[in-house]
């Protein structure tokens, strides 16, 4: 007779499993009740783990199968570059998550120890651990915060409101919480649950109200905008043959000057040569362009550094109606083997390139900035990946009208782009701004300050989108203080907590037994 499978194994398949069904609740598949169903799983095997180490070890699978289903478009984007062989792709993914999942592994070691012994405390415990550690993920080495666990609530706008409070790793905590919740249902501690539900369904209620009562009079003004979606591919991007016939998608979709002055925006990468060196590319431009039109343009930059060898940047070029550059915004945080190539000397002995076809690595820019757009406001730039990191979008000390984000997910396969939007929505969210997105073939779109798309233009498709930019809302809470907010939530967490501990500890002992895990032996 065959032996059964070890029960640790069971365990550890178990959890590798719930960490792929918990990134159902992320884009394009909007599957959050799967999601909170996984982490009271993760929640349950968590405390009843036999040590430290072994929840530690829990929530790396757990992360494992998150991340590994979560990004698999980046091995799409290894498909584009011949020097990268395509096996690196679904090998970057698999390393990339490997590191991604010491995260949720040390949120699982944080919670552990504290909370071992009563499930409202642990709840508490986990809620702010995930948000410390999602907040170092974001942080260490260049820093990933691809797809927190916050985003999940966008279907409900009454709860993703509440990142004008707290942040996305504030909702990030909700979502912990919620599932807690769930957790403690399914033990059968309907007091556990009542009290988890009591304290976390008032509060985005609360800020709900209080953020409809708060937010006033939308500032600025009504900017008209054109948004060009040219749905070009990469492969045709990097095609020298076909910039001719791309020049003439992007006239035909700009369209004759009106009338009326607009912005018109582009997408990352846009122009073809250097704008700032290249007088017959911003003549060509300038004949799009109304006297008082201005241009918002993607393109690569050239300059000096301090020894004199050159080098590039990704950026944004701002250009009035008589081609003259207003302003350049260079991006800051570079995307590892995108944009440059860690560990160059080693890695291109091996044959390996960044993703991004050009001469050099691209240098990092200082960050954001707020620039003039004549009688349009202001604007603030992140260049495509540069959006999803929370509480560093923009210039605290001179706010913006809108921000601007220009990118180029023909790289992301079908999930990416989805997942970009997503996050992108939720900057809106915290930031009290509209924002614009323009990419190459999708998906563009029009936010408002609270969140909401108002236009878009979908993946492989050519489009524009002509309206006039809502106005941004006077300054969240999140803007003003920035990511102290989500802070001084998280050590609301902690405290309740402590004050459950010593609040019990007052009370006469029980030699009651603690209801046992679905994983406990």
């Amino acid at each position: 007779m065959k032996s059964l499978p070890h029960t640790h194994t069971i365990r550890w398949v178990i959890l590798l499993v719930a960490g792929v069904l918990s990134a159902l609740g992320f884009e394009p598949f909007d599957l959050w009740p799967v999601t909170l169903g996984a982490y009271a799983l993760l929640a349950d095997y968590t405390m009843s783990a036999h040590g430290v180490r072994s929840a530690f070890f829990g929530g790396w699978l757990f992360g494992i199968g998150q991340f590994g289903w979560s990004l698999d478009w980046i091995a799409t984007a290894f498909t584009y570059q011949d020097k990268m062989p395509r096996w690196f792709g679904v090998a970057g993914v698999l390393l990339l998550s490997l590191y991604l999942a010491l995260y949720p592994a040390i949120a699982c070691a944080l919670a552990r120890w504290p909370g071992r012994d009563d499930r409202l405390r642990f709840v508490l415990y986990f809620a702010a651990a995930w948000m410390l550690t999602e907040y170092l993920r974001a942080t260490v080495l260049s820093g990933f915060p691809w797809n927190p666990l916050g985003v999940i609530w966008l279907p409900w706008p009454f709860v993703a409101r509440g990142a004008s409070w707290v942040g996305a790793y504030g909702l990030s905590a909700a979502a912990v919480l919620a599932a807690g919740a769930v957790w403690a249902l399914f033990r059968g501690e309907w007091k556990t649950t009542l009290i988890i539900v009591s304290f976390t369904v008032p509060v985005p209620l609360l800020v709900w109200t209080a953020d409809e009562l708060s937010a006033g009079e939308p500032r600025g003004i009504a900017i008209p905008v054109r948004v060009i979606q040219p749905n070009i591919s990469q492969d045709e991007k990097e095609n020298p043959k076909a910039q001719s016939r791309n020049a003439k998608t992007y006239a035909s979709l700009s369209g004759p000057p009106g009338r009326t002055p607009r912005v018109l925006l582009w997408p990352e990468a846009a122009a073809n040569g250097y704008l700032q060196l290249d007088d017959p590319e911003r003549t060509a431009l300038e004949k799009l362009l109304g006297p008082k039109d201005v241009l918002l343009i993607g393109g690569d930059s050239v300059a000096l550094d301090a020894s004199g060898d050159l080098i590039y940047y990704n950026s944004v070029f701002g250009m009035d109606g008589h081609g003259s550059l207003l302003w350049r915004y260079d991006k800051a945080h570079l995307v590892p083997f995108g944009e440059y190539l860690p560990w160059r000397s080693v890695l291109s002995r091996l044959g390996l390139s960044r993703l991004v076809a050009g001469e050099g690595d691209f240098s990092a820019g200082p960050g954001p900035r707020t620039f003039p757009l004549a009688d349009f406001g202001s604007v603030g730039v992140q260049i495509c990946y540069e959006i999803v990191f929370s509480g560093h979008v923009i210039d605290r000390a001179q706010r913006p009208d809108f921000l601007f984000n220009p990118s180029n997910d023909a790289w992301f396969g079908p999930s990416g782009p989805p997942q970009h939007l997503a996050q992108t929505r939720l900057r809106a969210i915290e930031e009290g701004l509209p924002i614009i997105r323009a990419t190459t073939n999708g998906i563009s779109a029009v936010i408002d300050a609270k969140g909401r798309l108002l236009a878009t233009v979908p993946r492989h498709e050519a489009g524009i989108i002509d309206m006039r930019l809502p106005r941004g809302l006077e300054p969240t809470v999140f803007a003003r203080v920035g990511l102290l907010a989500s802070a001084l939530f998280g050590a609301t967490l902690c405290g309740g907590a402590l004050l459950i501990r010593r609040g019990r500890k007052s009370k006469p002992a029980t030699k009651e037994a603690p209801a046992p895990g679905c994983f406990r032996a």
